[in-house]
């Protein structure tokens, strides 16, 4: 099982840009900041630019150290040799992505607001569980809306790390941590920021 310390603080998301150089500038200027998980995520990229910029980032993360998860796709994971995958509800089983990726890698699952979807993934071997959304997200609008209750239950009853995500900023991270979350995934807040390093900076500094 993966430890506390592999899936703690801030956990970034990247935007969906297709300009890889710009991408990976800003990617940078957020783990100077001190984000401490980076997770691929691009829905509008084909196959070949999501190559392309997941095997960027996995060299770029290498470089601080920083652990490094690639978002809904097991196979591409395991093509660059990433630290893990993140699977949401249409993404396929803990098991086949275990299968593809071996017993050292970090699976991580989407559970939104059902603490039951929690506990299944941890009994596949999952070695984190997110959930989300706790505040109106301008990603996901529609997302389903999760709570602070459910995250201390979580933090009760769970033995992995959890990590928050939805609509999250600096003023409303720190109610989440304290509730619980191992970390906090973030995309508006931090990309968006006029200084993308001092808004990492002052998210890790929450932890």
């Amino acid at each position: 099982m993966v430890s506390q310390r592999i899936v703690h603080g801030l956990y970034a998301v990247t935007p969906d840009i297709s300009d890889t150089n710009e991408l990976l500038r800003r990617v940078r200027l957020a783990l100077q900041g001190g984000a401490r998980v980076l997770q691929y995520r691009n829905k509008s990229a084909d196959a070949v630019l999501k190559l392309q910029q997941a095997q960027a980032l996995r060299t770029l993360s290498q470089a601080f150290n920083t652990t490094f998860i690639v978002n809904d796709d097991a196979q591409l994971a395991a093509q660059v040799g990433a630290d893990g995958v993140h699977l949401g509800g249409e993404d396929g089983s803990v098991a086949a992505a275990r299968a593809l990726l071996g017993s050292s890698k970090i699976i991580g699952v989407s559970c939104y607001n059902r603490l039951s979807l929690a506990h299944e993934a941890v009994r596949q071997n999952a070695d984190y569980v997110a959930f989300g959304a706790f505040f109106s997200s301008s990603v996901k609008p529609e997302a389903v809306k999760a709570d602070v209750a459910l995250l201390q239950a979580a933090h009760r009853e769970l033995e992995v790390p959890i990590v928050a995500i939805g609509g999250i900023t600096q003023q409303n991270a720190a109610t989440l941590i304290d509730a619980g979350a191992s970390a906090v995934a973030v995309i508006t807040a931090l990309w968006n920021a006029p200084d993308i390093e001092a808004s990492a900076h002052g998210f890790s500094k929450l932890f």
